[in-house]
């Protein structure tokens, strides 16, 4: 027996235009929700920043912004290294670096709160790791706490000079982010 086949007709036409008609406006109507999902322009540009370093004087701070937080940058004397360099890990109270470029388990020692070719230079996230205050000692005639680094009046930490929790309520050590040296004066974080 031959089997029968039927011509579409005008109503099969109209059907399948207004599905995808529907389909299509379905889609158009859902676009702007989806897209509204990516990040915008402002927190793109933030991904990563570079900073120069050469205006920064030896025993000068500054901080910049990233990713709305603020990272302190510090050109830290012979001195201030040498403090650091003098704290035995067994001594701090949170013995881990902290260090966003190293392993997670490392000891916080100078050596693994700096880059190893630029130790002269101290990058943080600025945030008290107590309560999300910002810690005082970035600019001149700010108490820098008893250890010569930062000090959160808040509650009372007093970081040392390689961003290390020495004394009070905070429970971890200032973190440093992830940074690269792009020349000798510059550095890219993120």
């Amino acid at each position: 027996m031959a089997k029968k086949t039927t011509e579409p007709t005008r109503r099969d036409f109209m059907t399948i235009a207004a599905g995808s008609f529907a389909a299509v406006g379905g889609a158009a109507a859902l676009w702007p929700m989806i897209d509204q999902m990516n990040p915008d322009a402002s927190a793109l540009s933030l991904a990563t920043i570079e900073v120069d370093l050469s205006p920064i004087a030896e025993g000068q701070s500054i901080t910049v912004s990233w990713r709305g937080k603020p990272i302190f940058i510090r050109h830290r004397t012979a001195g201030e290294i040498e403090q650091a360099k003098a704290v035995k890990v067994d001594e701090l109270p949170e013995p881990e670096a902290r260090n966003d470029n190293i392993s997670a388990d490392s000891p916080a020692t100078d050596v693994n709160r700096v880059k190893d070719e630029n130790e002269k230079w101290l990058v943080l996230i600025g945030i008290c790791t107590h309560l999300g205050c910002i810690p005082k000692g970035q600019r001149v005639g700010d108490a820098k706490g008893e250890f010569g680094g930062w000090f959160c009046p808040c509650h009372g930490s007093h970081y040392d000079t390689a961003g290390r929790i020495r004394k009070g309520p905070a429970p971890r050590n200032l973190e440093v982010p992830a940074f690269e040296f792009v020349s000798d004066s510059k550095i890219k974080i993120g």
